[in-house]
Protein backbone atom coordinates (compact mmCIF):
# COMPACT_ATOMS: atom_id res chain seq x y z
CA UNK A 1 0.00 0.00 0.00
CA UNK A 2 1.46 3.36 -1.03
CA UNK A 3 2.08 5.95 2.13
CA UNK A 4 -1.28 7.97 2.65
CA UNK A 5 0.14 10.56 2.85
CA UNK A 6 0.84 10.75 -0.84
CA UNK A 7 -2.99 10.08 -1.13
CA UNK A 8 -5.84 12.38 -2.42
CA UNK A 9 -9.45 11.81 -2.37
CA UNK A 10 -11.36 13.62 -5.12
CA UNK A 11 -13.52 16.58 -4.15
CA UNK A 12 -16.55 14.62 -3.50
CA UNK A 13 -18.79 17.29 -3.24
CA UNK A 14 -17.66 18.77 -6.33
CA UNK A 15 -18.49 15.48 -8.24
CA UNK A 16 -21.78 15.00 -6.88
CA UNK A 17 -22.85 18.75 -7.72
CA UNK A 18 -21.65 18.32 -11.11
CA UNK A 19 -23.38 14.66 -11.27
CA UNK A 20 -26.42 16.41 -9.55
CA UNK A 21 -26.74 19.43 -12.72
CA UNK A 22 -26.05 17.55 -15.62
CA UNK A 23 -28.18 14.90 -14.58
CA UNK A 24 -31.35 17.90 -15.12
CA UNK A 25 -30.22 17.97 -18.91
CA UNK A 26 -33.00 15.72 -20.56
CA UNK A 27 -33.99 14.26 -17.13
CA UNK A 28 -37.50 12.86 -18.02
CA UNK A 29 -38.37 12.84 -14.34
CA UNK A 30 -38.13 9.23 -13.29
CA UNK A 31 -34.69 9.11 -12.63
CA UNK A 32 -33.02 8.68 -16.01
CA UNK A 33 -31.96 11.07 -18.49
CA UNK A 34 -33.17 11.49 -22.62
CA UNK A 35 -30.77 13.26 -24.78
CA UNK A 36 -29.29 11.31 -27.62
CA UNK A 37 -26.57 12.97 -29.16
CA UNK A 38 -26.67 16.53 -30.79
CA UNK A 39 -30.65 16.66 -29.98
CA UNK A 40 -31.68 20.11 -28.16
CA UNK A 41 -30.74 18.58 -24.50
CA UNK A 42 -27.72 17.19 -25.07
CA UNK A 43 -26.54 20.77 -26.72
CA UNK A 44 -28.03 22.54 -23.51
CA UNK A 45 -25.70 19.65 -21.36
CA UNK A 46 -22.51 20.35 -23.23
CA UNK A 47 -23.15 24.43 -23.23
CA UNK A 48 -23.26 24.02 -19.72
CA UNK A 49 -20.08 21.47 -19.01
CA UNK A 50 -17.67 23.69 -21.77
CA UNK A 51 -18.77 26.91 -19.26
CA UNK A 52 -17.40 24.81 -16.18
CA UNK A 53 -14.77 24.40 -17.73
CA UNK A 54 -14.17 27.87 -19.12
CA UNK A 55 -14.85 29.13 -15.47
CA UNK A 56 -11.96 27.39 -14.05
CA UNK A 57 -9.94 28.31 -17.00
CA UNK A 58 -9.58 25.49 -18.80
CA UNK A 59 -9.11 26.58 -23.02
CA UNK A 60 -12.61 24.98 -24.45
CA UNK A 61 -11.57 23.48 -27.51
CA UNK A 62 -14.13 21.56 -30.52
CA UNK A 63 -13.07 19.36 -33.52
CA UNK A 64 -14.25 19.46 -36.72
CA UNK A 65 -16.58 15.89 -35.56
CA UNK A 66 -17.87 18.12 -32.50
CA UNK A 67 -15.51 16.89 -29.83
CA UNK A 68 -15.52 18.69 -26.92
CA UNK A 69 -12.52 19.35 -24.80
CA UNK A 70 -11.17 21.45 -21.99
CA UNK A 71 -7.19 21.86 -22.00
CA UNK A 72 -5.40 23.45 -19.41
CA UNK A 73 -1.40 23.41 -19.42
CA UNK A 74 0.20 23.53 -16.16
CA UNK A 75 3.60 21.96 -17.02
CA UNK A 76 4.40 24.17 -20.25
CA UNK A 77 3.91 23.56 -23.53
CA UNK A 78 6.38 20.49 -24.15
CA UNK A 79 4.90 18.60 -20.81
CA UNK A 80 3.11 14.67 -21.56
CA UNK A 81 -0.94 15.55 -21.92
CA UNK A 82 -3.48 13.26 -20.24
CA UNK A 83 -7.08 12.87 -21.54
CA UNK A 84 -9.39 12.07 -19.33
CA UNK A 85 -13.55 11.78 -19.93
CA UNK A 86 -16.12 10.43 -21.57
CA UNK A 87 -19.62 11.29 -22.74
CA UNK A 88 -22.23 13.02 -22.47
CA UNK A 89 -24.99 11.77 -24.73
CA UNK A 90 -27.43 9.05 -23.56
CA UNK A 91 -29.60 6.27 -24.97
CA UNK A 92 -33.29 7.11 -25.72
CA UNK A 93 -34.95 7.36 -21.67
CA UNK A 94 -32.03 6.14 -20.78
CA UNK A 95 -29.78 6.20 -17.47
CA UNK A 96 -28.07 9.37 -16.12
CA UNK A 97 -24.56 7.78 -14.79
CA UNK A 98 -23.91 6.21 -17.98
CA UNK A 99 -21.07 8.27 -20.05
CA UNK A 100 -21.75 11.79 -17.86
CA UNK A 101 -20.09 10.22 -14.90
CA UNK A 102 -16.81 10.21 -16.74
CA UNK A 103 -17.25 13.07 -18.00
CA UNK A 104 -17.83 15.17 -14.76
CA UNK A 105 -15.29 12.74 -12.76
CA UNK A 106 -12.92 14.40 -14.80
CA UNK A 107 -13.03 17.54 -14.48
CA UNK A 108 -13.35 17.17 -10.46
CA UNK A 109 -10.07 14.64 -10.83
CA UNK A 110 -8.13 17.35 -12.48
CA UNK A 111 -9.55 20.00 -10.38
CA UNK A 112 -8.60 17.55 -7.04
CA UNK A 113 -5.31 17.31 -8.49
CA UNK A 114 -4.66 21.03 -8.85
CA UNK A 115 -5.75 21.98 -5.36
CA UNK A 116 -3.47 19.55 -4.35
CA UNK A 117 -0.47 20.23 -6.40
CA UNK A 118 -0.82 23.81 -4.72
CA UNK A 119 -0.94 22.43 -0.99
CA UNK A 120 2.13 20.36 -1.61
CA UNK A 121 3.88 22.97 -3.31
CA UNK A 122 4.88 20.07 -6.42
CA UNK A 123 5.59 21.02 -9.55
CA UNK A 124 3.59 19.79 -12.27
CA UNK A 125 4.71 17.10 -14.27
CA UNK A 126 1.90 17.09 -17.18
CA UNK A 127 -1.15 19.11 -18.93
CA UNK A 128 -4.31 18.18 -18.99
CA UNK A 129 -7.60 17.59 -21.10
CA UNK A 130 -10.97 16.33 -20.55
CA UNK A 131 -12.78 15.15 -23.17
CA UNK A 132 -16.46 14.83 -24.15
CA UNK A 133 -16.78 12.50 -27.09
CA UNK A 134 -19.69 12.89 -29.44
CA UNK A 135 -21.82 10.14 -30.23
CA UNK A 136 -20.65 7.76 -28.04
CA UNK A 137 -24.29 6.24 -28.02
CA UNK A 138 -24.61 5.34 -31.37
CA UNK A 139 -28.71 6.00 -30.33
CA UNK A 140 -29.47 8.51 -33.08
CA UNK A 141 -26.55 8.11 -35.60
CA UNK A 142 -25.02 4.83 -36.55
CA UNK A 143 -21.81 3.62 -35.98
CA UNK A 144 -21.59 3.99 -32.19
CA UNK A 145 -18.16 5.87 -30.75
CA UNK A 146 -18.63 8.06 -33.97
CA UNK A 147 -16.68 10.69 -32.95
CA UNK A 148 -13.61 8.80 -30.70
CA UNK A 149 -13.40 6.68 -34.08
CA UNK A 150 -12.70 9.87 -35.99
CA UNK A 151 -10.21 11.16 -33.23
CA UNK A 152 -8.67 7.86 -33.59
CA UNK A 153 -8.71 6.76 -37.36
CA UNK A 154 -10.85 4.45 -37.12
CA UNK A 155 -13.71 5.73 -39.51
CA UNK A 156 -13.13 9.07 -41.89
CA UNK A 157 -14.66 12.55 -41.02
CA UNK A 158 -16.90 11.91 -44.14
CA UNK A 159 -18.21 9.01 -43.30
CA UNK A 160 -19.00 10.24 -39.90
CA UNK A 161 -20.83 13.71 -41.49
CA UNK A 162 -22.99 11.59 -43.60
CA UNK A 163 -24.71 10.08 -40.82
CA UNK A 164 -28.16 10.10 -40.61
CA UNK A 165 -31.05 9.46 -37.90
CA UNK A 166 -34.57 8.35 -39.09
CA UNK A 167 -35.66 11.70 -39.94
CA UNK A 168 -32.78 12.03 -42.06
CA UNK A 169 -31.29 14.70 -40.80
CA UNK A 170 -26.98 13.96 -40.78
CA UNK A 171 -24.71 14.30 -38.29
CA UNK A 172 -23.31 17.12 -40.21
CA UNK A 173 -26.15 19.32 -40.39
CA UNK A 174 -27.04 18.76 -36.48
CA UNK A 175 -23.24 19.75 -35.84
CA UNK A 176 -24.18 22.97 -37.48
CA UNK A 177 -27.25 23.40 -36.06
CA UNK A 178 -26.12 22.94 -32.47
CA UNK A 179 -23.15 25.03 -32.73
CA UNK A 180 -20.95 21.83 -32.36
CA UNK A 181 -18.69 22.03 -36.16
CA UNK A 182 -15.89 23.22 -34.30
CA UNK A 183 -12.46 24.05 -36.26
CA UNK A 184 -10.15 23.67 -33.65
CA UNK A 185 -7.09 20.85 -33.95
CA UNK A 186 -7.87 17.90 -31.78
CA UNK A 187 -5.31 17.66 -28.99
CA UNK A 188 -2.69 14.57 -29.14
CA UNK A 189 -2.61 12.84 -25.55
CA UNK A 190 -0.07 10.80 -24.42
CA UNK A 191 -2.70 8.30 -22.77
CA UNK A 192 -6.67 8.45 -22.12
CA UNK A 193 -8.21 7.17 -19.04
CA UNK A 194 -11.85 6.58 -18.42
CA UNK A 195 -13.85 6.04 -14.97
CA UNK A 196 -17.60 4.32 -16.56
CA UNK A 197 -20.18 2.31 -14.02
CA UNK A 198 -20.10 -1.50 -14.91
CA UNK A 199 -23.21 -2.12 -16.47
CA UNK A 200 -23.80 -5.51 -15.36
CA UNK A 201 -23.74 -7.09 -11.28
CA UNK A 202 -20.24 -8.67 -11.53
CA UNK A 203 -18.80 -6.21 -9.34
CA UNK A 204 -22.07 -6.11 -6.97
CA UNK A 205 -21.57 -9.97 -6.56
CA UNK A 206 -17.95 -10.10 -5.89
CA UNK A 207 -17.49 -7.17 -3.37
CA UNK A 208 -15.84 -5.35 -5.40
CA UNK A 209 -16.09 -1.49 -5.69
CA UNK A 210 -12.98 -0.95 -8.79
CA UNK A 211 -12.69 -3.08 -11.76
CA UNK A 212 -10.33 -2.13 -14.65
CA UNK A 213 -11.15 -3.66 -17.83
CA UNK A 214 -8.76 -5.87 -19.18
CA UNK A 215 -9.94 -6.85 -22.65
CA UNK A 216 -12.75 -5.05 -25.26
CA UNK A 217 -14.75 -7.69 -26.86
CA UNK A 218 -15.12 -7.36 -30.36
CA UNK A 219 -18.63 -6.81 -32.16
CA UNK A 220 -19.82 -6.61 -35.64
CA UNK A 221 -23.29 -4.20 -36.13
CA UNK A 222 -24.96 -5.65 -39.39
CA UNK A 223 -27.85 -3.72 -41.11
CA UNK A 224 -29.62 -6.35 -42.91
CA UNK A 225 -32.34 -5.53 -44.96
CA UNK A 226 -35.75 -7.85 -45.87
CA UNK A 227 -37.44 -6.51 -48.92
CA UNK A 228 -41.14 -7.99 -49.36
CA UNK A 229 -44.00 -6.72 -51.19
CA UNK A 230 -46.57 -3.94 -49.51
CA UNK A 231 -50.36 -5.22 -49.96
CA UNK A 232 -53.78 -5.42 -48.21
CA UNK A 233 -53.78 -7.25 -44.93
CA UNK A 234 -57.68 -8.09 -45.24
CA UNK A 235 -58.32 -9.60 -48.37
CA UNK A 236 -54.77 -10.31 -49.69
CA UNK A 237 -54.51 -14.83 -49.51
CA UNK A 238 -51.88 -15.74 -47.27
CA UNK A 239 -50.28 -17.58 -50.00
CA UNK A 240 -50.12 -14.61 -51.88
CA UNK A 241 -48.27 -12.74 -48.86
CA UNK A 242 -44.63 -11.37 -49.37
CA UNK A 243 -44.47 -10.19 -45.52
CA UNK A 244 -41.24 -8.51 -44.98
CA UNK A 245 -41.49 -7.99 -41.03
CA UNK A 246 -42.10 -12.44 -40.99
CA UNK A 247 -39.00 -13.12 -42.68
CA UNK A 248 -37.55 -10.86 -39.90
CA UNK A 249 -38.82 -12.63 -37.18
CA UNK A 250 -37.21 -15.80 -38.59
CA UNK A 251 -33.97 -13.98 -38.48
CA UNK A 252 -33.87 -12.29 -35.12
CA UNK A 253 -34.91 -16.31 -34.05
CA UNK A 254 -31.52 -17.42 -35.72
CA UNK A 255 -29.40 -14.59 -34.70
CA UNK A 256 -30.70 -15.46 -30.94
CA UNK A 257 -30.02 -19.34 -31.90
CA UNK A 258 -26.36 -18.27 -32.86
CA UNK A 259 -25.63 -17.06 -28.89
CA UNK A 260 -27.85 -20.13 -27.75
CA UNK A 261 -25.27 -22.28 -29.83
CA UNK A 262 -22.13 -20.53 -27.91
CA UNK A 263 -22.95 -19.63 -24.71
CA UNK A 264 -20.93 -17.07 -22.85
CA UNK A 265 -18.70 -16.48 -25.78
CA UNK A 266 -20.90 -14.66 -27.89
CA UNK A 267 -23.38 -12.25 -27.50
CA UNK A 268 -26.23 -11.60 -29.73
CA UNK A 269 -29.23 -8.62 -30.46
CA UNK A 270 -31.58 -6.98 -32.67
CA UNK A 271 -32.65 -4.43 -30.53
CA UNK A 272 -34.28 -2.04 -33.48
CA UNK A 273 -36.29 -2.67 -36.00
CA UNK A 274 -37.58 -0.27 -38.99
CA UNK A 275 -40.71 -1.30 -40.54
CA UNK A 276 -41.77 0.32 -43.82
CA UNK A 277 -45.20 1.23 -44.26
CA UNK A 278 -45.65 0.27 -40.63
CA UNK A 279 -49.25 0.67 -41.11
CA UNK A 280 -51.66 -1.95 -38.71
CA UNK A 281 -53.64 -2.79 -42.23
CA UNK A 282 -50.48 -3.19 -44.42
CA UNK A 283 -48.20 -6.45 -44.90
CA UNK A 284 -45.12 -4.98 -44.81
CA UNK A 285 -43.03 -4.10 -47.91
CA UNK A 286 -39.42 -3.68 -45.80
CA UNK A 287 -37.93 -4.63 -42.67
CA UNK A 288 -34.40 -3.08 -41.75
CA UNK A 289 -32.66 -5.30 -39.01
CA UNK A 290 -29.88 -3.71 -36.61
CA UNK A 291 -27.86 -6.74 -35.62
CA UNK A 292 -25.10 -6.88 -33.18
CA UNK A 293 -22.40 -9.89 -32.79
CA UNK A 294 -20.17 -9.52 -29.49
CA UNK A 295 -17.46 -11.91 -28.84
CA UNK A 296 -14.05 -11.43 -26.92
CA UNK A 297 -12.63 -13.87 -29.59
CA UNK A 298 -12.34 -12.74 -33.77
CA UNK A 299 -12.84 -16.50 -34.50
CA UNK A 300 -16.18 -16.34 -32.65
CA UNK A 301 -17.03 -13.42 -34.58
CA UNK A 302 -16.13 -14.90 -37.94
CA UNK A 303 -18.07 -17.81 -37.10
CA UNK A 304 -21.03 -16.25 -36.46
CA UNK A 305 -21.38 -14.01 -39.72
CA UNK A 306 -20.95 -16.40 -42.00
CA UNK A 307 -23.29 -19.28 -40.14
CA UNK A 308 -25.87 -15.47 -40.91
CA UNK A 309 -24.97 -14.91 -43.89
CA UNK A 310 -24.73 -18.72 -45.11
CA UNK A 311 -28.88 -18.98 -43.32
CA UNK A 312 -30.15 -15.84 -44.77
CA UNK A 313 -31.71 -17.06 -48.35
CA UNK A 314 -33.46 -20.03 -46.95
CA UNK A 315 -34.89 -18.09 -44.00
CA UNK A 316 -36.20 -15.16 -46.21
CA UNK A 317 -37.39 -18.15 -48.31
CA UNK A 318 -39.97 -19.45 -45.78
CA UNK A 319 -41.35 -16.27 -45.54
CA UNK A 320 -41.29 -15.61 -49.54
CA UNK A 321 -39.18 -12.26 -49.07
CA UNK A 322 -35.82 -11.48 -49.99
CA UNK A 323 -33.06 -10.57 -47.22
CA UNK A 324 -29.48 -9.22 -47.51
CA UNK A 325 -26.76 -7.22 -45.39
CA UNK A 326 -26.35 -4.32 -46.62
CA UNK A 327 -23.40 -2.98 -44.19
CA UNK A 328 -21.51 -4.07 -41.64
CA UNK A 329 -19.28 -1.98 -38.93
CA UNK A 330 -16.64 -3.99 -37.73
CA UNK A 331 -14.57 -3.15 -33.82
CA UNK A 332 -12.06 -5.63 -33.13
CA UNK A 333 -11.32 -7.48 -30.16
CA UNK A 334 -8.61 -6.21 -28.06
CA UNK A 335 -6.80 -5.60 -24.66
CA UNK A 336 -6.04 -2.20 -22.54
CA UNK A 337 -2.56 -1.40 -21.75
CA UNK A 338 -1.32 -3.43 -18.78
CA UNK A 339 0.48 -0.99 -17.32
CA UNK A 340 -2.74 1.00 -16.81
CA UNK A 341 -4.03 -1.76 -15.44
CA UNK A 342 -1.85 -2.01 -12.69
CA UNK A 343 -2.03 1.66 -11.68
CA UNK A 344 -6.06 1.10 -11.40
CA UNK A 345 -4.84 -1.56 -9.24
CA UNK A 346 -2.42 -0.23 -7.17
CA UNK A 347 -4.69 2.91 -6.71
CA UNK A 348 -7.59 0.77 -5.64
CA UNK A 349 -5.13 -0.88 -2.76
CA UNK A 350 -3.74 2.69 -2.13
CA UNK A 351 -7.22 2.96 -0.51
CA UNK A 352 -8.23 -0.40 0.39
CA UNK A 353 -11.13 -0.75 -2.17
CA UNK A 354 -11.90 -3.98 -3.31
CA UNK A 355 -10.84 -4.97 -6.51
CA UNK A 356 -11.12 -7.41 -9.62
CA UNK A 357 -10.96 -7.58 -13.21
CA UNK A 358 -13.31 -7.43 -15.78
CA UNK A 359 -13.94 -7.55 -19.91
CA UNK A 360 -16.25 -5.32 -21.18
CA UNK A 361 -18.44 -6.21 -23.85
CA UNK A 362 -20.41 -3.07 -24.08
CA UNK A 363 -18.53 -0.33 -26.63
CA UNK A 364 -16.39 2.62 -25.08
CA UNK A 365 -14.98 5.26 -26.72
CA UNK A 366 -11.73 3.48 -24.73
CA UNK A 367 -11.77 1.50 -27.28
CA UNK A 368 -11.53 3.26 -30.45
CA UNK A 369 -8.61 5.17 -28.77
CA UNK A 370 -7.13 2.23 -27.48
CA UNK A 371 -6.24 1.30 -31.50
CA UNK A 372 -3.66 4.76 -31.32
CA UNK A 373 -2.55 5.22 -27.81
CA UNK A 374 -2.52 3.95 -24.31
CA UNK A 375 -5.95 3.89 -22.89
CA UNK A 376 -8.16 2.13 -19.97
CA UNK A 377 -11.56 1.81 -18.63
CA UNK A 378 -12.19 1.54 -15.02
CA UNK A 379 -15.61 0.71 -13.51
CA UNK A 380 -17.39 0.89 -10.42
CA UNK A 381 -20.47 -0.87 -9.82
CA UNK A 382 -23.82 -0.77 -11.15
CA UNK A 383 -26.59 -1.43 -8.22
CA UNK A 384 -28.18 -4.69 -10.08
CA UNK A 385 -26.06 -4.49 -13.15
CA UNK A 386 -28.80 -1.90 -14.17
CA UNK A 387 -27.60 -0.14 -17.53
CA UNK A 388 -29.38 1.87 -20.07
CA UNK A 389 -32.65 2.39 -18.19
CA UNK A 390 -33.99 5.33 -15.89
CA UNK A 391 -33.45 3.28 -12.73
CA UNK A 392 -30.06 2.89 -13.60
CA UNK A 393 -27.65 3.64 -10.23
CA UNK A 394 -24.27 3.76 -8.30
CA UNK A 395 -24.03 5.20 -5.04
CA UNK A 396 -22.19 8.25 -4.11
CA UNK A 397 -19.82 6.51 -2.20
CA UNK A 398 -18.67 4.32 -4.81
CA UNK A 399 -18.96 6.98 -7.09
CA UNK A 400 -16.32 9.15 -5.10
CA UNK A 401 -14.13 5.69 -4.19
CA UNK A 402 -14.27 5.69 -8.76
CA UNK A 403 -13.05 9.45 -8.62
CA UNK A 404 -10.48 8.70 -5.62
CA UNK A 405 -8.64 5.84 -7.70
CA UNK A 406 -8.67 8.40 -11.14
CA UNK A 407 -6.90 11.14 -8.76
CA UNK A 408 -4.63 8.87 -7.64
CA UNK A 409 -3.70 7.43 -11.63
CA UNK A 410 -3.27 11.07 -12.11
CA UNK A 411 -0.97 11.59 -8.81
CA UNK A 412 0.98 8.62 -10.01
CA UNK A 413 1.72 9.54 -13.72
CA UNK A 414 2.08 13.19 -13.21
CA UNK A 415 4.64 12.49 -10.84
CA UNK A 416 6.35 9.87 -12.98
CA UNK A 417 6.06 12.79 -15.93
CA UNK A 418 3.82 10.99 -17.72
CA UNK A 419 6.09 8.28 -18.22
CA UNK A 420 3.56 5.16 -17.62
CA UNK A 421 6.30 2.66 -17.18
CA UNK A 422 7.91 4.76 -14.28
CA UNK A 423 4.19 5.05 -12.80
CA UNK A 424 3.77 1.25 -13.28
CA UNK A 425 6.84 0.32 -11.59
CA UNK A 426 6.55 2.53 -8.80
CA UNK A 427 2.71 0.86 -8.40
Amino acid sequence: MSDTLDLARIDATLLQELMDKVSDFGSTGDGGVDRPALTDDHRAARDWFAGEMSARGYEVLVDDIGNLYGRIALAGPDAPLVMIGSHLDSQPRGGRFDGAYGVVAALAAVETWRRELAARGQAPGCNFVIVDWMNEEGARFQPSLLGSSVFAGGVSRDFALARTDREGRSVADELRRTGYMGADPAPQPDCYLEIHIEGDSKMEQAGARIAPFVRHWGALKLRIEVTGEQNHTGPTPMEDRHDAVLGAAHIIAKVRELADTAPDTLYTSVARVDISPNSPNIVPGKAVLFCELRAPEPEMLEWSEAELRAALPGLAQKAAVTAGIVSVDRRPAGKFDSRLVTLAEAAADAFGYPRMRLDTIGGHDAVAVNAILPAIVVAVPSVNGVIHRNDEYTSPEDLAAGGDVLVEMIRRIDTAKGSLDLAAEGA
